[in-house]
């Protein structure tokens, strides 16, 4: 299914941060950690300068999003989250895809992510491959898996 990527209005930014809450709750997390994330999983206005954001929406209806920042040959892929009723229909992949062709097309080697330890069987799919943990930023102590895809393959 192929679905429509766009820049979303600041106004769009509250319902997006909840749709990432949303998301990461699927891995059946308790209301004390998920609160603990919540910072990392909203968005400011002021990141809509500073990062791409973009959303995936079908038929009108945003089912996911992402979030890419580019500091020299090097990206850093924020976030990457879908609607918890799109799950499995293609819409991470082509969230995925697009992290990935925009930070190459910025001049990125690498696309870094720091994910949740439920979500690097997907990364690996994706082509990413492991090379360490990073602590979290949210839960003191948590380690989260650091995976790195390489941009410059055929």
């Amino acid at each position: 299914m192929p679905y429509l990527i766009r820049t979303p209005a600041v106004e769009e930014l509250p319902a997006l941060s909840a749709l990432c809450f949303r998301s990461k709750a699927v891995w059946g997390y308790d209301n004390d950690f998920m609160e603990a994330c919540r910072r990392e999983l909203s968005f400011d206005p002021l990141e809509l300068r500073s990062t791409s954001i973009v959303v995936a929406e079908e038929h009108g209806r945003i089912v996911g999003v992402a979030q890419v920042k580019v500091i020299g040959k090097e990206a850093d892929l924020l976030k990457l989250f879908v609607e918890p009723t799109a799950l499995r229909c293609g819409v991470g992949r082509a969230l995925f895809l697009w992290a990935c062709g925009r930070a190459a097309s910025v001049g990125a080697d690498e696309l870094v992510i720091e994910g949740d330890p439920d979500a690097a069987p997907f990364y690996r799919r994706m082509g990413a491959e492991d090379c360490g943990f990073v602590p979290s930023g949210s839960i003191d102590g948590r380690l989260l898996p650091k995976l790195v895809k390489d941009l410059r393959g055929p």
